[in-house]
C-alpha cells in the first residue's frame, strides 16, 4: 500500500506518458490478436450503435510487428520505460490512385519501416524497400519515432518527413519512381530526439512549413551516453527537454530555422503537436502537448507566435500530455482539443483533458473549459493516441483512444517504485541511475481501449468491447481513414512492440455521409490547413485538413462527414489557406467530392 506521503507525490506526478515498456516479442506472440465478434454480438452492435469493427490486418496482407530500440547499456535497468515509443502510423495516397496507403515506423536498430500500398481489392503490399523508404534505422543514425506527409515542393506528389531519436530525414517523391533523400539540401539539423512533427503553412505563402518538437535534448545520443542525467528535471514543470524547431519553407527544397524569430523557444518535453485555426483568424495556431508539464498554445498573430497557454486555460495544470486532436464535437463550428494523460484506478488520476472553447470569444482571444469529466472522456488509462471521427455516420464526432504503457508480468507492478521516483527532488528524478530497475514488471499494462460514441447531447459512451475493439496491446498511434472507399471510417492502430491492427468498419452501406478531397493551387498543393464547414439539417460541422495530429500519427487528409438519416445538405463552405472562400451549394451525399482551389 502506498503511504499517504507517497500517494500525494504520485497524484502530483506528470509522468511522461511516453515511457512504455517494450515487452519481448515472444511475450507479445503469446497474446492473442483480437478475434472477430460472434454474429449475435455483431448484430447487437449494429442495431444499438450503427457499426462494429473487425480486425483484418492479417487477412489484408499485413503482418507488421513493431520492435523497440536497444539504447546505451547504462539505461538497461529502465529500458522498458525509456525505449517505450516509436510505433507510429500515417496515411497517404503516395501514388495518387485515389486509394489510401499506410506507412508505419519501426524502431529497432536495423529494422525496416513499411509502406503498404492499397491494392484496391481489400489487400495491401509492402513496397517500402522498392520505394527507398524502408532501410532508415541504420546504426549510428538513430531510429524512427514518427512520419508525416506533405507536398513541400507543390509538384502534386506527397513527400515524407521522418522524425527520429537521431537524424531527421526528408524524402522527396520522384514521379514514376521512388523517393530520394533530400535532408542535407533542405538544411535540416543533424540530430533531433523528436516525437512529434507536423506540416502546416503558418504564413500562408502557399509553401508547407514544418514544426518538429524535441523530447530528449538534441545533444543527447541515447546509444552513447556521456552522462545518465538525461531524464526530466521535474515531473510537473520540466524544462530540460528538446528544443522546438520551426522551419520556414523558402522554396526550391530549402528550409530556414526560425523558431526564435517567430517566438517559439521552450524546452518542455513535447510529445504531440497539431495546428488549426482555433480563433477564426484565417491563420493556423499551434497546440503542443508536453510530457512532465503544461500544454502550450501558440496563437498565430501573423508576424509571430504568442504563447497563451495560461490565459487560455490550457496551460495551468501540469500533466503528462501525449496527444492533440481537434474536433467540432458540438456541431457549432468550433474546435475542441483533446489531450490525453494518465489515469490508474486507486493510484493516479490525472485525467484526460477535453478543452471546449468558451462562449463569446472573438478573433483576438480564446479561452477553454476542461469538460472531459462532463462529457465522459476523462478516464482512459495510460492514454496515448486519440482521434475524432464519426464511426456510425450519425452526424456527430466520436472518439477512439488507445492506451497501455508497459505490459509485462501481470502479477508484478512497477507503480510503487515509480511513485518513489516521482516524489524525489530534481536531482533524483533527472538521473536515470536513480530509477529502480524495471525487472520485468508491468506498469499500466494490458489496458482496455476506448471507443466513445457521441450521443449528440453532451455525453460520450464507451462501447469498445461491444463493437469489437478488444485488444490489450500497448497502443501508441491511431489514424482514421476510409481505407476501402466505402463511406465509413476505419481505424489503424500502431502498438509498441506489438502488431499493426486494422479495424475495418463493418457499418452497412448507406448514403448518410459525404467526403471531400481538396487540392490547393494558390494554397499549398496538399491543402493542409484548408477548412470545410458543412451545413445540413439546420446544423453545421467544421473540419480541417491536417498535416499531422494525435500521437505520432496522421489521418487521411480526405475529410469525412457523417450526416445522419434523411440528410438535406445546404452547402459546403471551403476556406483555403490562401484566404479564398469557396461555396458549393447542395453537394450530393454518399460520394467523395474532389475540389480544386479556384485560381
Amino acid at each position: 500500500m502506498i503511504d499517504q506521503r507517497i500517494g500525494r507525490a504520485v497524484l502530483a506526478v506528470v509522468f511522461v506518458g511516453l515511457l512504455a515498456t517494450p515487452f519481448l516479442i515472444r511475450q507479445m506472440s503469446a497474446r492473442a490478436l483480437p478475434q472477430g465478434s460472434s454474429q449475435e454480438s455483431k448484430a447487437a452492435a449494429l442495431e444499438n450503435y450503427g457499426f462494429y469493427f473487425e480486425e483484418v490486418a492479417h487477412q489484408s496482407g499485413i503482418d507488421f510487428v513493431h520492435r523497440a530500440p536497444t539504447l546505451d547499456p547504462k539505461l538497461a535497468p529502465i529500458m522498458p520505460e525509456v525505449a517505450s515509443m516509436g510505433a507510429s502510423v500515417s496515411i497517404v495516397d503516395f501514388d495518387n490512385d485515389g486509394w489510401p496507403d499506410i506507412y508505419v515506423t519501426n524502431s529497432a536498430e536495423g529494422s525496416q519501416n513499411a509502406l503498404y500500398r492499397n491494392m484496391h481489392d481489400g489487400t495491401f503490399r509492402n513496397v517500402a524497400a522498392e520505394m527507398g523508404i524502408a532501410d532508415v534505422n541504420r546504426p549510428g543514425t538513430g531510429v524512427s519515432m514518427g512520419a508525416v506527409w506533405g507536398d513541400f515542393d507543390n509538384d502534386g506528389y506527397e513527400d515524407l518527413l521522418l522524425i527520429k531519436w537521431g537524424r531527421p530525414e526528408l524524402f522527396r517523391r520522384i514521379p514514376g519512381a521512388g523517393f530520394e533523400r533530400v535532408t542535407d539540401q533542405a538544411g535540416l539539423p543533424k540530430w533531433i530526439n523528436a516525437n512529434t512533427a507536423i506540416w502546416f503553412d503558418y504564413d500562408g505563402d502557399g509553401l508547407l512549413d514544418l514544426f518538429i518538437g524535441g523530447y530528449f535534448a538534441e545533444d543527447v545520443d541515447l546509444w552513447h551516453l556521456t552522462t545518465t542525467r538525461i531524464m526530466p528535471d521535474s515531473f510537473e514543470y520540466a524544462t530540460n527537454g528538446g528544443r522546438k524547431w520551426l522551419f520556414h519553407n523558402l522554396g526550391h527544397g530549402r528550409f530556414e530555422e526560425v523558431s526564435a524569430k517567430m517566438g517559439i523557444g521552450s524546452r518542455r518535453w513535447a510529445l504531440a503537436a497539431a495546428a488549426a485555426d482555433l480563433r477564426g483568424t484565417g491563420r493556423p495556431d499551434l497546440f503542443i502537448a508536453n510530457d512532465y508539464g503544461i500544454s502550450e498554445l501558440y496563437v498565430n498573430d501573423g508576424n509571430r507566435f504568442r504563447e497563451v497557454g495560461k490565459e487560455s486555460g490550457v496551460g495551468f495544470a501540469p500533466k503528462s500530455g501525449m496527444n492533440v486532436a481537434f474536433g467540432d464535437i458540438q456541431n457549432q463550428g468550433r474546435y475542441s482539443v483533446y489531450v490525453s494523460n494518465i489515469s490508474e484506478d486507486g493510484i493516479l488520476i490525472q485525467g484526460n483533458n477535453l478543452w471546449v472553447p468558451k462562449e463569446g470569444m472573438n478573433g483576438n482571444a480564446i479561452a477553454f473549459d476542461n469538460l472531459a469529466r462532463d462529457y465522459g472522456v476523462e478516464l482512459g488509462g495510460w492514454s496515448f493516441g486519440a482521434q475524432f471521427g464519426d464511426f456510425n455516420n450519425d452526424g456527430t464526432l466520436d472518439l477512439y483512444l488507445t492506451n497501455g504503457y508497459v505490459s509485462a508480468d501481470r502479477k508484478r507492478s512497477y507503480w510503487y517504485d515509480f511513485s518513489k521516483v516521482s516524489g524525489g527532488n530534481s536531482t533524483i528524478i533527472g538521473d536515470a541511475r536513480n530509477w529502480p530497475p524495471f525487472d520485468g514488471r508491468s506498469l499500466a499494462g494490458y489496458q482496455q481501449k476506448r471507443v466513445w460514441i457521441n450521443d449528440g447531447a453532451g455525453k460520450f459512451v464507451d462501447v469498445a468491447q461491444a463493437v469489437g475493439v478488444t485488444d490489450t496491446f500497448d497502443g501508441r498511434a491511431v489514424a482514421l481513414v476510409d481505407l476501402w472507399n466505402r463511406g465509413v471510417l476505419d481505424v489503424v492502430v500502431a502498438n509498441q512492440n506489438g502488431p499493426l491492427l486494422i479495424y475495418k468498419n463493418m457499418a452497412p452501406s448507406s448514403s448518410d455521409w459525404i467526403e471531400f478531397a481538396l487540392e490547393g493551387t494558390r494554397s499549398n498543393r496538399s491543402a493542409i490547413g484548408a477548412e470545410v464547414r458543412l451545413f445540413w439539417n439546420g446544423q453545421q460541422q467544421v473540419q480541417h485538413v491536417s498535416g499531422g495530429s494525435g500521437f505520432a500519427a496522421q489521418n487521411d487528409r480526405r475529410l469525412h462527414f457523417g450526416l445522419g438519416k434523411k440528410a438535406s445538405i445546404d452547402k459546403a463552405v471551403i476556406r483555403w489557406p490562401s484566404g479564398v472562400v469557396q461555396t458549393i451549394d447542395k453537394p450530393a451525399a454518399g460520394q467523395l467530392h474532389k475540389v480544386k482551389e479556384p485560381a
